[in-house]
Protein backbone atom coordinates (compact mmCIF):
# COMPACT_ATOMS: atom_id res chain seq x y z
CA UNK A 1 0.00 0.00 0.00
CA UNK A 2 1.03 3.91 -1.11
CA UNK A 3 1.56 5.70 1.99
CA UNK A 4 1.80 10.06 1.44
CA UNK A 5 4.10 12.01 4.30
CA UNK A 6 3.61 15.92 5.03
CA UNK A 7 5.64 17.46 7.55
CA UNK A 8 7.84 14.54 6.62
CA UNK A 9 10.81 15.96 8.17
CA UNK A 10 13.70 13.50 9.13
CA UNK A 11 11.50 10.76 7.80
CA UNK A 12 10.80 8.80 10.74
CA UNK A 13 7.33 7.99 10.33
CA UNK A 14 8.07 6.53 6.76
CA UNK A 15 10.75 4.74 8.02
CA UNK A 16 8.39 3.23 10.66
CA UNK A 17 5.54 2.21 7.28
CA UNK A 18 8.94 1.45 5.52
CA UNK A 19 9.78 -1.28 8.08
CA UNK A 20 6.23 -2.42 8.35
CA UNK A 21 6.16 -3.42 4.31
CA UNK A 22 4.51 0.07 3.47
CA UNK A 23 6.14 2.39 0.43
CA UNK A 24 6.03 5.77 0.83
CA UNK A 25 5.40 7.75 -2.30
CA UNK A 26 5.21 11.17 -1.69
CA UNK A 27 6.81 13.72 1.09
CA UNK A 28 6.49 17.04 2.01
CA UNK A 29 8.41 18.91 3.75
CA UNK A 30 9.51 22.87 3.84
CA UNK A 31 12.86 22.80 5.41
CA UNK A 32 15.64 21.72 2.77
CA UNK A 33 17.88 19.59 5.15
CA UNK A 34 14.71 17.19 5.96
CA UNK A 35 13.27 16.88 2.01
CA UNK A 36 17.28 15.77 1.83
CA UNK A 37 17.11 13.19 4.41
CA UNK A 38 13.63 12.30 3.44
CA UNK A 39 15.03 11.57 -0.05
CA UNK A 40 18.36 10.04 0.95
CA UNK A 41 16.95 7.35 2.90
CA UNK A 42 13.63 6.70 1.03
CA UNK A 43 14.95 7.55 -2.44
CA UNK A 44 11.71 6.20 -4.63
CA UNK A 45 9.78 8.82 -2.49
CA UNK A 46 9.09 11.99 -4.43
CA UNK A 47 10.21 14.09 -1.53
CA UNK A 48 9.50 17.66 -2.48
CA UNK A 49 10.35 21.09 -1.23
CA UNK A 50 7.06 22.66 -0.72
CA UNK A 51 4.68 24.49 2.17
CA UNK A 52 2.24 22.49 2.62
CA UNK A 53 -0.21 25.52 3.68
CA UNK A 54 0.16 26.79 -0.12
CA UNK A 55 0.03 22.42 -1.26
CA UNK A 56 -3.16 22.37 1.38
CA UNK A 57 -5.05 25.53 -1.13
CA UNK A 58 -3.98 24.55 -4.63
CA UNK A 59 -7.17 24.39 -7.37
CA UNK A 60 -7.78 21.07 -7.65
CA UNK A 61 -6.38 20.24 -11.01
CA UNK A 62 -3.11 21.49 -9.88
CA UNK A 63 -3.38 19.77 -6.00
CA UNK A 64 -4.45 16.22 -7.41
CA UNK A 65 -1.80 16.14 -10.09
CA UNK A 66 1.29 17.22 -7.20
CA UNK A 67 -0.04 14.99 -4.53
CA UNK A 68 -0.98 11.27 -5.56
CA UNK A 69 -3.66 9.22 -4.32
CA UNK A 70 -2.73 6.96 -1.53
CA UNK A 71 -4.03 4.74 0.79
CA UNK A 72 -2.51 6.28 3.75
CA UNK A 73 -1.71 9.81 4.51
CA UNK A 74 0.57 10.64 7.47
CA UNK A 75 1.18 13.52 9.02
CA UNK A 76 3.35 15.55 12.12
CA UNK A 77 2.68 19.53 11.65
CA UNK A 78 5.08 21.46 13.29
CA UNK A 79 4.80 21.17 16.89
CA UNK A 80 6.99 24.24 18.46
CA UNK A 81 3.92 26.40 18.80
CA UNK A 82 1.91 23.72 20.60
CA UNK A 83 5.05 22.65 22.87
CA UNK A 84 5.04 23.28 26.71
CA UNK A 85 8.46 24.48 26.10
CA UNK A 86 7.47 27.41 23.89
CA UNK A 87 6.27 29.78 26.41
CA UNK A 88 5.57 27.24 29.19
CA UNK A 89 2.79 26.15 26.92
CA UNK A 90 1.76 30.32 26.34
CA UNK A 91 3.25 30.62 22.92
CA UNK A 92 1.06 31.98 20.32
CA UNK A 93 -1.13 28.61 18.76
CA UNK A 94 -2.46 30.32 15.45
CA UNK A 95 0.31 29.24 13.21
CA UNK A 96 0.15 26.09 14.95
CA UNK A 97 -3.48 26.14 14.19
CA UNK A 98 -3.28 27.19 10.60
CA UNK A 99 -0.83 24.07 9.68
CA UNK A 100 -3.05 21.39 11.57
CA UNK A 101 -5.98 22.96 9.55
CA UNK A 102 -3.76 22.50 6.67
CA UNK A 103 -2.92 18.96 7.10
CA UNK A 104 -6.58 18.25 7.96
CA UNK A 105 -7.57 19.94 4.32
CA UNK A 106 -5.24 17.56 2.32
CA UNK A 107 -7.22 14.92 4.50
CA UNK A 108 -10.54 15.68 3.39
CA UNK A 109 -9.69 16.87 -0.42
CA UNK A 110 -8.13 13.34 -0.56
CA UNK A 111 -10.74 11.57 1.23
CA UNK A 112 -13.60 12.79 0.21
CA UNK A 113 -12.89 13.57 -3.39
CA UNK A 114 -14.54 10.79 -6.31
CA UNK A 115 -13.41 7.48 -6.26
CA UNK A 116 -11.33 7.88 -3.30
CA UNK A 117 -9.06 5.18 -1.42
CA UNK A 118 -8.02 6.84 0.95
CA UNK A 119 -8.57 4.13 4.17
CA UNK A 120 -6.33 5.56 7.06
CA UNK A 121 -4.90 8.94 7.92
CA UNK A 122 -2.60 9.52 11.81
CA UNK A 123 -1.45 13.20 12.44
CA UNK A 124 1.07 13.06 15.43
CA UNK A 125 2.16 15.99 17.24
CA UNK A 126 2.79 17.19 21.08
CA UNK A 127 0.28 16.28 23.82
CA UNK A 128 -0.76 19.85 24.37
CA UNK A 129 -2.49 19.99 20.98
CA UNK A 130 -4.99 18.10 21.96
CA UNK A 131 -6.45 21.10 23.74
CA UNK A 132 -6.51 22.58 20.56
CA UNK A 133 -8.04 20.00 17.83
CA UNK A 134 -12.00 20.22 16.99
CA UNK A 135 -13.44 16.36 17.21
CA UNK A 136 -14.36 17.47 14.13
CA UNK A 137 -14.33 19.96 11.06
CA UNK A 138 -16.96 20.58 8.58
CA UNK A 139 -15.76 21.09 5.16
CA UNK A 140 -16.93 24.85 5.70
CA UNK A 141 -14.01 24.73 8.74
CA UNK A 142 -11.64 23.72 6.55
CA UNK A 143 -12.64 26.25 3.78
CA UNK A 144 -13.76 23.13 1.12
CA UNK A 145 -16.76 23.23 -0.56
CA UNK A 146 -19.32 20.48 0.33
CA UNK A 147 -20.99 19.40 3.05
CA UNK A 148 -19.11 16.17 4.62
CA UNK A 149 -17.60 16.05 7.88
CA UNK A 150 -14.43 14.67 9.01
CA UNK A 151 -14.56 13.31 12.02
CA UNK A 152 -10.98 13.68 13.81
CA UNK A 153 -11.02 12.33 16.99
CA UNK A 154 -12.05 9.03 17.98
CA UNK A 155 -12.17 6.16 20.92
CA UNK A 156 -8.36 5.28 19.94
CA UNK A 157 -7.26 9.00 19.87
CA UNK A 158 -4.79 10.03 22.40
CA UNK A 159 -1.22 10.39 24.14
CA UNK A 160 1.03 7.55 23.26
CA UNK A 161 4.47 7.03 25.00
CA UNK A 162 7.15 6.06 22.79
CA UNK A 163 8.67 4.17 25.43
CA UNK A 164 5.54 1.78 25.58
CA UNK A 165 7.06 0.70 21.62
CA UNK A 166 10.00 -0.59 22.23
CA UNK A 167 11.84 3.13 22.57
CA UNK A 168 14.62 3.84 24.94
CA UNK A 169 12.79 7.56 25.21
CA UNK A 170 10.27 8.60 27.80
CA UNK A 171 8.81 10.68 24.84
CA UNK A 172 4.26 11.40 24.64
CA UNK A 173 2.96 12.10 21.48
CA UNK A 174 -1.06 12.69 20.84
CA UNK A 175 -2.25 10.76 17.52
CA UNK A 176 -5.19 11.17 16.13
CA UNK A 177 -7.03 10.38 12.94
CA UNK A 178 -8.06 6.67 11.01
CA UNK A 179 -6.52 4.23 12.32
CA UNK A 180 -6.71 0.62 14.33
CA UNK A 181 -5.65 0.86 17.62
CA UNK A 182 -1.94 -0.29 18.11
CA UNK A 183 -0.52 -2.89 20.13
CA UNK A 184 1.70 -1.86 22.97
CA UNK A 185 4.53 -3.86 23.18
CA UNK A 186 5.51 -3.12 26.70
CA UNK A 187 3.21 -1.99 29.73
CA UNK A 188 5.14 -2.20 32.48
CA UNK A 189 7.77 0.57 33.83
CA UNK A 190 10.00 -1.77 34.74
CA UNK A 191 10.09 -3.36 31.39
CA UNK A 192 10.97 -0.02 29.28
CA UNK A 193 13.97 -0.31 27.10
CA UNK A 194 16.90 2.20 29.41
CA UNK A 195 19.11 4.44 27.86
CA UNK A 196 22.13 2.42 28.89
CA UNK A 197 20.90 0.12 26.35
CA UNK A 198 21.85 2.38 23.51
CA UNK A 199 25.30 3.35 24.48
CA UNK A 200 26.55 0.34 25.57
CA UNK A 201 25.48 -0.86 22.43
CA UNK A 202 27.07 2.20 20.19
CA UNK A 203 30.24 1.75 22.69
CA UNK A 204 32.70 5.05 23.07
CA UNK A 205 32.24 6.79 19.85
CA UNK A 206 36.61 7.20 19.83
CA UNK A 207 37.29 3.42 20.63
CA UNK A 208 36.54 0.71 19.25
CA UNK A 209 36.27 1.85 15.79
CA UNK A 210 36.46 -2.32 13.86
CA UNK A 211 34.33 -3.99 15.86
CA UNK A 212 30.38 -5.08 14.92
CA UNK A 213 28.18 -2.96 16.28
CA UNK A 214 24.37 -4.51 17.25
CA UNK A 215 21.92 -2.10 16.71
CA UNK A 216 20.55 -1.37 19.56
CA UNK A 217 16.95 -1.45 18.11
CA UNK A 218 17.12 -3.80 15.42
CA UNK A 219 18.72 -7.08 14.49
CA UNK A 220 21.30 -6.67 11.97
CA UNK A 221 25.09 -5.70 12.56
CA UNK A 222 27.86 -2.48 11.11
CA UNK A 223 31.12 -2.18 11.44
CA UNK A 224 31.63 0.57 13.61
CA UNK A 225 33.87 2.81 11.59
CA UNK A 226 31.03 2.90 8.79
CA UNK A 227 28.23 4.19 11.41
CA UNK A 228 28.14 7.70 10.44
CA UNK A 229 27.53 10.75 12.78
CA UNK A 230 28.75 8.47 15.64
CA UNK A 231 32.91 9.29 15.97
CA UNK A 232 33.37 12.87 17.76
CA UNK A 233 33.43 14.29 20.97
CA UNK A 234 31.26 17.18 21.84
CA UNK A 235 33.10 18.02 25.40
CA UNK A 236 31.59 20.64 27.49
CA UNK A 237 33.54 23.53 28.98
CA UNK A 238 33.09 23.83 32.48
CA UNK A 239 31.07 27.06 32.29
CA UNK A 240 28.49 25.55 30.28
CA UNK A 241 28.13 22.41 32.39
CA UNK A 242 27.52 24.00 35.70
CA UNK A 243 25.22 26.43 33.97
CA UNK A 244 23.21 23.38 32.99
CA UNK A 245 23.73 21.92 35.76
CA UNK A 246 22.12 24.29 38.52
CA UNK A 247 19.23 24.75 35.67
CA UNK A 248 18.55 21.21 36.02
CA UNK A 249 18.86 20.95 39.84
CA UNK A 250 17.58 23.92 41.08
CA UNK A 251 15.35 25.50 38.83
CA UNK A 252 12.94 27.39 40.98
CA UNK A 253 9.19 26.13 41.43
CA UNK A 254 10.20 23.28 38.25
CA UNK A 255 11.14 20.15 39.05
CA UNK A 256 14.51 18.31 39.89
CA UNK A 257 16.28 17.10 36.50
CA UNK A 258 19.01 14.21 36.83
CA UNK A 259 22.51 15.53 36.32
CA UNK A 260 24.16 14.01 33.93
CA UNK A 261 21.03 11.69 32.27
CA UNK A 262 20.21 8.69 34.31
CA UNK A 263 21.28 6.12 32.21
CA UNK A 264 19.15 3.47 33.93
CA UNK A 265 15.98 4.91 32.54
CA UNK A 266 14.31 5.90 29.07
CA UNK A 267 16.11 8.89 27.65
CA UNK A 268 14.40 11.97 28.60
CA UNK A 269 12.23 13.49 25.26
CA UNK A 270 14.88 14.36 22.86
CA UNK A 271 14.41 18.13 22.04
CA UNK A 272 15.14 19.74 18.24
CA UNK A 273 16.88 22.41 20.02
CA UNK A 274 21.17 21.06 20.04
CA UNK A 275 21.64 24.25 23.10
CA UNK A 276 24.39 22.91 25.45
CA UNK A 277 23.57 24.74 28.64
CA UNK A 278 20.09 24.77 28.62
CA UNK A 279 17.66 22.83 31.21
CA UNK A 280 16.75 20.90 28.37
CA UNK A 281 20.30 19.89 27.66
CA UNK A 282 20.89 16.29 27.39
CA UNK A 283 24.48 15.63 28.88
CA UNK A 284 26.77 12.67 29.51
CA UNK A 285 29.75 11.92 31.82
CA UNK A 286 32.78 11.79 29.96
CA UNK A 287 35.59 10.37 31.74
CA UNK A 288 36.48 11.86 34.59
CA UNK A 289 34.51 14.93 35.95
CA UNK A 290 34.14 15.86 32.58
CA UNK A 291 30.87 15.65 30.34
CA UNK A 292 29.70 15.77 26.74
CA UNK A 293 26.93 15.91 24.80
CA UNK A 294 25.47 12.88 22.76
CA UNK A 295 26.50 12.47 19.28
CA UNK A 296 23.97 12.46 16.14
CA UNK A 297 24.01 8.36 15.90
CA UNK A 298 23.27 8.10 19.67
CA UNK A 299 20.16 10.48 19.63
CA UNK A 300 19.29 8.55 16.49
CA UNK A 301 19.10 5.28 18.51
CA UNK A 302 17.58 6.70 21.52
CA UNK A 303 14.86 7.94 18.80
CA UNK A 304 15.19 3.91 17.23
CA UNK A 305 16.32 5.07 14.01
CA UNK A 306 18.47 2.37 12.64
CA UNK A 307 22.13 2.79 12.52
CA UNK A 308 22.09 2.36 8.46
CA UNK A 309 19.98 5.63 8.39
CA UNK A 310 21.99 8.81 7.44
CA UNK A 311 20.63 12.51 8.34
CA UNK A 312 21.75 15.02 5.82
CA UNK A 313 23.08 18.37 7.06
CA UNK A 314 26.49 20.36 7.64
CA UNK A 315 26.45 20.47 11.16
CA UNK A 316 25.73 19.36 14.43
CA UNK A 317 22.84 21.00 15.31
CA UNK A 318 21.30 20.90 11.99
CA UNK A 319 21.13 16.88 12.38
CA UNK A 320 20.20 17.17 15.77
CA UNK A 321 16.73 19.23 15.13
CA UNK A 322 16.74 16.56 12.37
CA UNK A 323 16.50 14.21 15.03
CA UNK A 324 14.24 15.88 17.43
CA UNK A 325 11.70 16.95 15.20
CA UNK A 326 11.16 12.95 14.23
CA UNK A 327 8.77 10.73 14.38
CA UNK A 328 10.57 7.73 16.27
CA UNK A 329 10.22 4.77 13.98
CA UNK A 330 9.72 1.89 16.23
CA UNK A 331 6.50 4.32 17.60
CA UNK A 332 5.45 4.81 13.78
CA UNK A 333 6.12 1.10 13.17
CA UNK A 334 3.45 -0.15 15.17
CA UNK A 335 1.15 2.26 13.91
CA UNK A 336 1.45 0.74 10.19
CA UNK A 337 1.66 -2.78 11.70
CA UNK A 338 -1.77 -2.51 13.04
CA UNK A 339 -2.92 -0.97 9.73
CA UNK A 340 -1.10 -3.95 7.98
CA UNK A 341 -2.87 -6.61 10.21
CA UNK A 342 -6.19 -4.89 9.94
CA UNK A 343 -5.77 -5.55 6.26
CA UNK A 344 -4.70 -9.13 6.68
CA UNK A 345 -1.02 -8.12 5.62
CA UNK A 346 1.83 -9.80 6.47
CA UNK A 347 4.86 -7.72 8.50
CA UNK A 348 8.09 -8.41 6.80
CA UNK A 349 9.90 -10.95 10.12
CA UNK A 350 12.98 -9.06 9.91
CA UNK A 351 14.87 -5.62 9.02
CA UNK A 352 15.54 -4.57 5.61
CA UNK A 353 18.32 -2.34 5.40
CA UNK A 354 17.88 0.84 3.65
CA UNK A 355 18.65 1.76 0.36
CA UNK A 356 20.38 5.06 0.16
CA UNK A 357 19.92 7.70 -3.01
CA UNK A 358 23.36 8.12 -5.04
CA UNK A 359 23.04 10.98 -5.97
CA UNK A 360 22.93 13.33 -2.72
CA UNK A 361 25.94 14.95 -1.43
CA UNK A 362 26.60 13.78 2.29
CA UNK A 363 28.22 15.57 5.11
CA UNK A 364 29.97 13.05 8.18
CA UNK A 365 30.75 14.25 11.45
CA UNK A 366 33.05 11.77 11.97
CA UNK A 367 36.33 12.45 13.54
CA UNK A 368 35.14 16.07 13.54
CA UNK A 369 37.48 18.11 15.82
CA UNK A 370 34.85 19.96 17.87
CA UNK A 371 36.68 23.02 19.77
CA UNK A 372 36.02 23.06 23.81
CA UNK A 373 33.76 26.28 23.64
CA UNK A 374 35.92 29.40 25.48
CA UNK A 375 33.55 30.75 27.70
CA UNK A 376 32.40 34.98 26.41
CA UNK A 377 31.54 37.74 28.32
CA UNK A 378 28.10 38.65 27.99
CA UNK A 379 26.54 41.98 26.17
CA UNK A 380 26.57 44.38 28.47
CA UNK A 381 22.74 44.59 29.23
CA UNK A 382 22.22 41.12 30.23
CA UNK A 383 19.55 40.51 32.28
CA UNK A 384 19.24 38.53 35.50
CA UNK A 385 17.27 36.86 37.69
CA UNK A 386 17.67 34.01 39.81
CA UNK A 387 16.96 33.16 42.95
CA UNK A 388 18.96 31.88 46.25
CA UNK A 389 20.87 28.72 44.88
CA UNK A 390 18.67 24.88 46.58
CA UNK A 391 16.63 27.29 48.45
CA UNK A 392 12.96 26.97 47.78
CA UNK A 393 10.68 26.18 50.79
CA UNK A 394 7.23 25.55 50.35
CA UNK A 395 7.17 27.03 46.80
CA UNK A 396 9.44 30.86 48.44
CA UNK A 397 12.03 31.48 46.89
CA UNK A 398 14.48 34.77 47.06
CA UNK A 399 14.95 36.11 43.23
CA UNK A 400 17.61 38.64 42.86
CA UNK A 401 16.91 40.66 39.48
CA UNK A 402 18.30 43.39 36.89
CA UNK A 403 14.87 43.44 34.66
CA UNK A 404 13.68 47.14 36.17
CA UNK A 405 16.65 48.67 34.73
CA UNK A 406 16.59 51.25 31.93
CA UNK A 407 18.74 48.63 29.73
CA UNK A 408 18.52 51.37 26.77
CA UNK A 409 19.76 54.19 28.74
CA UNK A 410 22.20 51.64 30.78
CA UNK A 411 20.70 52.63 34.23
CA UNK A 412 20.30 49.62 35.79
CA UNK A 413 18.59 48.72 38.81
CA UNK A 414 19.28 45.26 41.05
CA UNK A 415 16.08 44.75 43.37
CA UNK A 416 15.19 41.65 45.44
CA UNK A 417 11.92 39.68 45.53
CA UNK A 418 10.14 36.99 47.41
CA UNK A 419 8.65 34.31 44.60
CA UNK A 420 6.03 31.39 45.15
CA UNK A 421 4.72 29.10 42.72
CA UNK A 422 4.43 29.23 39.17
CA UNK A 423 1.98 30.10 36.65
CA UNK A 424 -1.49 31.33 37.54
CA UNK A 425 -0.80 30.81 41.03
CA UNK A 426 2.50 32.74 41.15
CA UNK A 427 2.66 35.54 43.25
CA UNK A 428 5.58 38.28 44.04
CA UNK A 429 6.11 39.84 47.13
CA UNK A 430 8.75 42.58 48.01
CA UNK A 431 7.28 43.46 51.84
CA UNK A 432 9.79 46.29 53.52
CA UNK A 433 12.84 44.80 55.35
CA UNK A 434 11.89 46.26 57.92
CA UNK A 435 8.99 44.79 58.39
CA UNK A 436 10.21 41.40 58.87
CA UNK A 437 11.12 41.69 62.78
CA UNK A 438 13.29 38.26 64.18
CA UNK A 439 12.76 37.31 67.72
CA UNK A 440 16.06 36.28 68.05
CA UNK A 441 18.11 39.01 68.40
CA UNK A 442 21.80 36.61 67.92
CA UNK A 443 19.92 35.75 64.70
CA UNK A 444 20.14 40.02 63.38
CA UNK A 445 23.24 40.17 65.10
CA UNK A 446 24.57 37.85 63.51
CA UNK A 447 23.25 39.23 59.45
CA UNK A 448 24.30 42.70 60.22
CA UNK A 449 27.94 41.30 60.83
CA UNK A 450 27.68 39.49 57.73
CA UNK A 451 26.34 42.38 55.84
CA UNK A 452 28.97 44.36 57.03
CA UNK A 453 31.95 41.69 56.39
CA UNK A 454 30.94 42.06 52.96
CA UNK A 455 30.79 45.81 52.58
CA UNK A 456 33.84 46.19 50.83
CA UNK A 457 32.87 44.05 47.58
CA UNK A 458 29.89 45.99 47.49
CA UNK A 459 29.64 48.28 44.40
CA UNK A 460 27.08 50.60 42.39
CA UNK A 461 24.98 49.10 40.70
CA UNK A 462 26.02 49.59 37.42
CA UNK A 463 29.36 48.51 38.46
CA UNK A 464 27.68 44.98 39.52
CA UNK A 465 26.17 45.21 35.92
CA UNK A 466 29.64 45.39 34.81
CA UNK A 467 30.97 42.40 36.69
CA UNK A 468 28.53 40.44 35.66
CA UNK A 469 29.01 40.83 32.22
CA UNK A 470 33.02 39.57 32.72
CA UNK A 471 33.78 36.14 32.22
CA UNK A 472 34.33 33.56 35.46
CA UNK A 473 37.88 33.88 34.73
CA UNK A 474 37.34 37.72 34.28
CA UNK A 475 35.60 38.08 37.69
CA UNK A 476 37.89 36.38 40.25
CA UNK A 477 38.02 38.17 43.10
CA UNK A 478 34.77 40.21 42.38
CA UNK A 479 31.58 39.69 43.08
CA UNK A 480 28.65 39.39 40.54
CA UNK A 481 25.28 37.94 41.21
CA UNK A 482 25.64 34.64 41.43
CA UNK A 483 28.60 35.14 43.91
CA UNK A 484 26.41 37.34 46.08
CA UNK A 485 23.52 34.63 46.07
CA UNK A 486 26.26 32.07 46.82
CA UNK A 487 27.53 34.02 49.47
CA UNK A 488 24.02 34.70 51.22
CA UNK A 489 23.38 30.67 50.94
CA UNK A 490 26.89 29.66 52.48
CA UNK A 491 25.89 32.49 55.18
CA UNK A 492 22.34 30.44 55.99
CA UNK A 493 24.00 27.28 55.72
CA UNK A 494 26.41 28.29 58.54
CA UNK A 495 24.02 30.13 60.72
CA UNK A 496 20.32 28.17 60.53
CA UNK A 497 21.25 25.58 62.46
CA UNK A 498 17.67 24.71 64.63
CA UNK A 499 15.62 26.75 62.01
CA UNK A 500 13.64 23.67 60.07
CA UNK A 501 11.80 24.26 56.94
CA UNK A 502 8.25 24.37 58.91
CA UNK A 503 8.97 27.19 60.95
CA UNK A 504 7.34 30.19 59.39
CA UNK A 505 7.51 34.02 60.89
CA UNK A 506 4.55 36.52 60.40
CA UNK A 507 4.65 40.08 59.30
CA UNK A 508 2.68 43.16 58.91
CA UNK A 509 2.49 43.09 55.12
CA UNK A 510 1.88 40.40 52.26
CA UNK A 511 2.45 37.41 52.16
CA UNK A 512 1.97 38.09 56.02
CA UNK A 513 3.41 34.27 56.41
CA UNK A 514 6.67 32.97 55.03
CA UNK A 515 9.18 30.66 56.65
CA UNK A 516 11.67 31.76 58.20
CA UNK A 517 14.64 30.68 56.14
CA UNK A 518 13.34 32.17 53.33
CA UNK A 519 12.86 35.61 55.39
CA UNK A 520 16.46 35.68 56.67
CA UNK A 521 17.21 35.23 52.76
CA UNK A 522 14.93 37.73 52.02
CA UNK A 523 16.32 40.21 54.56
CA UNK A 524 19.91 39.43 54.01
CA UNK A 525 20.27 40.06 50.57
CA UNK A 526 17.89 42.99 50.62
CA UNK A 527 20.61 44.65 53.23
CA UNK A 528 23.01 43.95 50.76
CA UNK A 529 21.48 45.44 47.82
CA UNK A 530 20.17 48.68 49.52
CA UNK A 531 23.82 49.63 50.65
CA UNK A 532 24.70 49.05 46.74
CA UNK A 533 21.49 51.25 46.04
CA UNK A 534 23.75 54.40 48.26
CA UNK A 535 27.14 54.06 46.33
CA UNK A 536 26.71 56.25 43.63
CA UNK A 537 27.02 55.02 39.60
CA UNK A 538 30.45 56.16 37.73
Amino acid sequence: MRVADFFCGAGGFSEGFRQAGFRTLFAVDKWLPAVNTHHGNHPHSNTVLDDVERISLLPDKEFHELVPDTEIIIGSPPCVAFSNSNKSGKGDKSLGIKLLESYLRIVARKKYKLNSILEYWILENVPNIEKFIKPSYTANDLGLEGDFVLQVIHENSGVYNSKNFGVAQNRKRFLCGEFPTPQLIILEDRDVKPLKSILNALGDPMESLNRLIDDPNYNFQMLSRDITDHHFIKELAPHEWQKAKQLKEDKGYMGRMSFPEDINKPARTVMANSSVSSRESIIYGYKNNRYRVPTVRELASVMSFPIDYNFFGDSRGVKSKLVGNAVPPRMAFAFAKSIAEHLGRAVPDHYRPIQHSVESNFTNLNHTVFIINEEKPKKDTARFKYHIPYLIIKAFRVELTNYKSDFDKKEFVWDVEIHKSQGPKAKIYTPLERSIIFTDKNLESKIQLFVDSMEHYLVSFNQFQRQHCLTSEQRLGLLGPNELLDSVKEFIIKTVINITDSDVIQIKEEPKTIPTVIAIGYVVLTKLIEKMRSIENE
